[in-house]
C-alpha cells in the first residue's frame, strides 16, 4: 500500500476555525478560538486519515509574483481582525511544540507551496490529501490527490472530498480545466478580475464546451451566449491575466524533505504544557497515552513530597507545623471521601507532606482530626483549594484563618471554566501540573491511594504547597485591584454560609412529589391524543424530524424552515404559529409538561437523601456577575412562570414545628440602578414609593398617573427591566410584539426622561472598552474582552455585558451580604429557625412557629440594611406551610 501525506492550508484553516468557534481568551488573555478550532479540525483528519506523513504551510506576508504582474490582486481584501493577528505566530508556536512540519517562503503563496507538495508526492508514489477552506486548490485534484474542504455546521465538522470525478460532477469541468472557468468568472475575494458579465455557470459552459480559454478564443465566433462572447472580444488580455493569477504554482523551490514531516511525536511534553498554558482543555485527554510528570515543572523547586504512614511521624511532622504556624503561613488540603483519608501539608521553604490514613494501620482518621484541631488552634494564617469541600471535616472557628485559593482566583479572573489545582498553579506559580481528570479519571480517591501510592502522594501535596505559594500572590493582586475588602467580607464568609445550607438541605413530601408526577402524567397523555387526533396519525412527538414532517409536510403549516436533518421545530419557529393552529399550542404545552415531569416530577426524587432532605450543591465560581448557582439539583431554576411549574414548590416543606418564611427583595436590580445612575427622576420615582412601573409609564407617554392604561404599564415595564440588561430595539419589539421603530421610540423616550440612566450606562460601556472590565459597587470587576472585539455583534454584545454586569453583580453582592447576615445573626443569637436556600433575590427560612414574629423582623431588618443606597430596598417576606404558599 503506497503511503499517505496530509498537506494543511495553515491560514485557510485558521481563519475558517476563527469564526467558526465564539471568541475564547485563556486567563492571560490571549485569544485561542482560532487556534482550538483549528486543532479540532486536524485532529479529526488525523484520526480519519493516518497518515504517515503531516505539513502546514502559511502565507508569508509579502508581495509575491502574482502583485508584481498586478499589484491590485488580492487588494479587496479586509485586514486580518486582531483577534485573528494574534494567533497566527501562537498557532505556530503550538505545532512547532508538536514537532509538526512547516513551511512558508517568501514570493508564493501557501497555496503554491501546496501545489508544489501535492504534485511531487503524487509523482513519488503518495496518496495526498490537501486540507484547505479555499476551492482554488480544486484545480490539484487527481486520483492520488483528494481536496479536503471543511465545513462547520452546529458546532461540528463536516469534509467535502473532491478527487477529478468529484470536481467533475459538482461544477461540470474537470480540475485542470477549473483553473480557466474562474479565470473566466474572476474571484472577489482573491481580486482576479475575470471577464465582465461572465458568472459561475456561463463559465462552466464555455470552459466544459471549449476546453480552454485559449481554445476558446479560437472558436470565439462560437462562443455563447452573445453578450459574453463581446466581453471576452473586449477582455482578451484581462482573461489571460486571470488565467495567471488563477494558476497555483507547482514547481516553487523549496527546500522540503517528506521524510522530516514525520509527526508520531506530537503528543509530547512541550505540546501538553502549550495545552495547558492555553486552557485546551478538550484537547487534553489525547494526552493520555504520554507518562505525565506529577511534579512541578519548575527546576529550581527543591520540595520533595513524603508519605507518613506512621502515628508517632504525624505527631511529629504536627509538631513541627505547629511550630512554623506561629510566626508563617501553612497550606493544607483534606483528602476526603466519607471520612478522612489523608492530608497534605505544606510549610516552610520545602516541606511537603502527606499523612496517609487510609491503607495505614497506625495512622487513623481521628490521629489527622486531633492534629488540625492543634495546628489550627495554634496558627493564624492558612491556605487551601475548594474550602467548603473540607469543612465537615475541620474545627470550629477557622472563618478568620484559612484562605480559599480558588475563591481569590475566581475574583481575579471570573471567566475561567475552572479554579482548580492545577489552573492555580498554572496561574501564579507558572508551573503545568495536570489536572485531577488527567490523573484520576473517573477513579475515587480511595483507589488512587491504593493503586498510586507515588502519584497520589505528589497530587494532593501539590494543592497543600499550590495553596500556600500562591496565596501571597493571589492577596496582593486582590488589593492591587481593590477587591481585598470583597474577598474578606462577602466571598470568604459566604463559603461558610452556603455550606451551612447544603448541610441543612430541604425537606421533600415524597407523597406530594409522586401525586405531582402522576399529575402530569395524565396531562401528558391527555395532549398525546389530542395532539394525534389533530394529527391524524401516531407518531415520536419528541423527534424534532418527526414533528416537523407532520406540521410542515402532512399539515402544510406556513414558514417551515428546512435544515440538512430536516425542518427547525424550536420554541421560537413554533410559538409564532401557535395563535393560529391549535395543535402547534397542544405541542408547546407537552413540552412544558415532559419537561416538568423528567426535571423535576422524576428528577428530584433522585435527590432525596435518607434523611427525606435535599442536600443540593452551592457555588460560587460559576457566574461571571457574582452570582450564586445551584446543582445536584438546580433549586435557582424551579419554573415559576405557569401555574403548573410554579406547584412544584408545593412539594418543599418544612419540618413539624415549623413554617417557610420566603423574604423576597423587590426590584433590587432597578434599585440598584437608580443608586448607581444617580438620576434624580428615578430616584425620586422610588422614593414616591408607588407603582414604578406605572411612574415610568405616566413618565414616558406623558399620562396622568391615575389614567396609565394596562398595556402602558406593560410596556414600561418591559423597558425597566429590558435596560437593566441592555435591551436592543428589536428585542424589545419581540417581547411586547411591535415594531423595531415603536420599540426604539419607547427606548428614546425612556432615556429622555431618566437622561443620568442614559449616561451611566453610556459610561459604561466607555468605561469597559479603556479598561478592558466593569465594576461592581463592591468593587468586583468583570473583564469583557468582547468590547475589543472587531466582529459586530461580538462588540455589542459586549456592550450589552457592560451595562448589565455592575448593576446584576451589585444586586448579587448585596443579596450576598444579606445572606451572610441573616444566616449568622440566627446563628448567634441560638435560633432554631435556619437559612436554607438563596434563589437569585429571594432567602427561604424553615422557622421554627414560635420564633416566627422574631425571624420575620430579622430578615427585614439585615436585607433591608445590607446596602445603604439612595433608594430603599424593599423586602415583602411570606409565610407557608410549604414553598409555594410561603412565595
Amino acid at each position: 500500500m503506497s503511503k499517505k501525506i496530509v498537506l494543511i492550508d495553515g491560514h485557510s484553516i485558521l481563519n475558517r476555525a476563527f469564526y467558526a468557534l465564539p471568541v475564547l481568551t485563556n486567563s492571560e488573555g490571549l485569544y485561542t478560538n482560532g487556534v482550538l478550532g483549528f486543532l479540532n479540525i486536524l485532529f479529526k483528519i488525523l484520526d480519519e486519515e493516518k497518515p504517515d506523513y503531516l505539513t502546514i504551510a502559511f502565507d508569508v506576508h509579502q508581495p509575491t509574483f502574482r502583485h508584481e504582474m498586478y499589484a491590485e490582486y488580492k487588494g479587496t481584501r479586509k485586514g486580518m481582525p486582531e483577534e485573528l493577528r494574534e494567533q497566527v505566530p501562537l498557532l505556530k508556536e503550538v505545532l512547532q511544540a508538536m514537532k509538526i512540519s512547516i513551511l512558508e517562503k517568501g514570493g508564493y503563496e501557501a497555496d503554491d507551496i501546496l501545489g508544489t507538495l501535492a504534485v511531487k508526492a503524487e509523482k513519488e508514489g503518495y496518496q495526498v490529501s490537501l486540507v484547505s477552506g479555499d476551492r482554488d486548490l480544486l484545480q490539484l485534484a487527481t486520483e492520488a490527490i483528494r481536496i479536503r474542504i471543511p465545513k462547520t455546521k452546529k458546532g461540528g465538522t463536516e469534509i467535502e472530498n473532491y478527487n477529478t470525478n468529484d470536481v467533475v460532477e459538482t461544477y461540470g469541468v474537470t480540475p485542470i480545466e477549473f483553473i480557466d472557468m474562474k479565470a473566466l468568472m474572476g474571484d472577489t475575494s482573491d481580486n482576479i478580475p475575470g471577464v465582465p458579465g461572465i458568472g459561475e455557470k456561463t463559465a462552466s459552459k464555455i470552459i466544459s464546451t471549449f476546453g480552454s480559454i485559449e481554445n476558446a478564443y479560437e472558436h470565439i465566433e462560437e462562443v455563447m451566449p452573445n453578450k459574453a462572447r463581446e466581453s471576452m472580444i473586449n477582455n482578451r488580455e484581462q482573461a489571460y491575466l486571470s488565467k495567471v493569477l488563477a494558476t497555483i504554482k507547482t514547481d516553487c523551490e523549496l527546500d522540503y524533505r517528506v521524510e522530516e514531516a514525520d509527526y508520531q511525536d506530537i503528543y509530547n511534553e512541550e505540546a501538553y504544557n502549550y495545552f495547558k498554558r492555553l486552557e485546551l482543555k478538550s484537547l487534553l485527554k489525547r494526552f493520555d497515552g504520554m507518562s505525565l510528570s506529577n511534579t512541578k515543572s519548575s527546576e529550581k523547586n527543591e520540595t520533595k513530597f513524603e508519605v507518613i504512614t506512621e502515628k508517632k511521624k504525624a505527631q511529629e511532622t504536627f509538631d513541627e507545623a505547629v511550630r512554623t504556624s506561629l510566626k508563617a503561613a501553612v497550606g493544607f488540603y483534606l483528602v476526603t471521601e466519607g471520612d478522612v483519608l489523608g492530608l497534605a501539608l505544606s510549610y516552610g521553604e520545602n516541606t511537603c507532606l502527606f499523612l496517609c490514613g487510609e491503607e495505614s494501620e497506625d495512622l487513623a482518621a481521628q490521629d489527622i482530626a486531633a492534629g488540625l484541631g492543634r495546628l489550627f488552634g495554634a496558627g493564624s494564617s492558612f491556605a487551601t483549594i475548594h474550602l467548603k469541600e473540607q469543612l465537615p471535616y475541620l474545627p470550629e472557628g477557622t472563618e478568620e484563618k484559612i484562605s480559599d485559593m480558588a475563591i481569590g482566583s475566581y475574583l481575579l479572573n471570573p471567566l475561567q471554566s475552572s479554579y482548580e489545582c492545577d489552573d492555580i498553579a498554572r496561574d501564579y506559580l507558572k508551573l503545568t501540573l495536570p489536572s485531577q481528570s488527567e490523573i484520576l479519571g473517573k477513579g475515587s480517591y480511595k483507589e488512587f491511594l491504593k493503586l498510586k501510592k507515588e502519584e497520589s502522594t505528589a497530587f494532593f501535596c501539590n494543592h497543600a504547597y499550590t495553596a500556600l505559594k500562591a496565596m501571597p500572590f493571589i492577596l496582593e493582586e486582590l488589593k492591587l485591584k481593590g477587591m481585598d475588602s470583597l474577598y474578606k467580607t462577602i466571598e470568604m464568609p459566604l463559603v461558610y454560609t452556603l455550606y451551612d445550607m447544603e448541610q441543612r438541605g430541604i425537606k421533600v413530601n415524597r407523597e406530594e412529589l409522586k401525586e405531582y408526577g402522576d399529575k402530569l402524567t395524565v396531562g401528558i397523555d391527555r395532549l398525546e391524543k389530542e395532539i394525534y387526533e389533530l394529527s391524524g396519525e401516531e407518531f415520536n412527538i419528541n423527534s424534532p424530524k418527526q414533528l416537523g414532517v407532520i406540521l410542515f409536510e402532512k399539515l402544510q403549516l406556513p414558514n417551515g424552515k428546512k435544515t440538512k436533518t430536516g425542518y427547525s421545530t424550536s420554541a421560537d419557529v413554533l410559538e409564532k404559529l401557535q395563535a393560529e393552529y391549535p395543535i402547534v399550542g397542544k405541542i408547546l404545552e407537552y413540552r412544558q409538561l415532559t419537561k416538568l415531569k423528567s426535571t423535576y416530577a422524576d428528577g428530584l426524587a433522585v435527590y432525596i437523601g435518607t434523611d427525606g432532605r435535599i442536600h443540593g450543591k452551592f457555588h460560587q465560581t460559576i457566574a461571571a456577575t457574582g452570582r450564586i448557582s445551584s446543582t445536584e439539583p438546580n433549586l435557582q431554576n424551579i419554573p415559576i412562570r405557569m401555574e403548573l411549574g410554579r406547584e412544584i414548590r408545593k412539594v418543599f416543606i418544612p419540618e413539624e414545628g415549623y413554617v417557610f418564611l420566603d423574604a423576597d427583595y423587590s426590584q433590587i436590580e432597578l434599585r440598584v440602578l437608580a443608586h448607581m445612575s444617580g438620576d434624580e427622576r428615578l430616584i425620586e420615582a422610588y422614593k414616591q414609593n408607588e407603582d414604578i412601573h406605572r411612574i415610568t409609564a405616566s413618565l414616558v407617554f406623558h399620562t396622568p398617573f391615575e389614567e396609565v392604561t394596562s398595556e402602558q404599564r406593560r410596556s414600561a415595564k418591559a423597558v425597566n427591566f429590558g435596560i437593566v440588561y441592555g435591551i436592543s430595539s428589536f428585542g424589545l419589539g419581540q417581547g411586547l410584539n411591535i415594531s423595531k421603530k415603536e420599540a426604539e421610540d419607547y427606548i428614546n423616550r425612556y432615556f429622555d426622561t431618566y437622561p443620568g440612566v442614559k449616561a451611566f450606562l453610556d459610561d459604561l460601556v466607555s468605561e469597559g472598552k479603556k479598561e478592558g472590565y466593569v465594576t461592581t459597587l463592591y468593587g468586583r470587576r468583570r473583564p469583557i474582552p468582547e468590547l475589543a472585539s472587531s466582529n459586530f455583534m461580538t462588540r455589542s454584545f459586549g456592550e450589552r455585558v457592560a451595562m448589565n454586569s455592575p448593576i446584576q453583580g451589585t444586586a448579587a453582592d448585596i443579596i450576598k451580604i444579606a445572606m451572610i447576615r441573616v444566616n449568622e445573626k440566627l446563628k448567634a443569637l441560638k435560633l432554631r429557625s435556619r437559612l436554607l436556600l438563596q434563589i437569585h433575590d429571594e432567602l427561604l427560612i424553615e422557622a421554627s412557629k414560635d420564633e416566627i414574629e422574631e425571624v420575620r423582623k430579622l430578615l427585614q431588618e439585615e436585607m433591608q440594611h445590607a446596602a445603604d443606597l439612595l433608594v430603599a430596598l424593599e423586602v415583602d417576606v411570606n409565610e407557608g406551610p410549604n414553598w409555594y404558599e410561603a412565595k
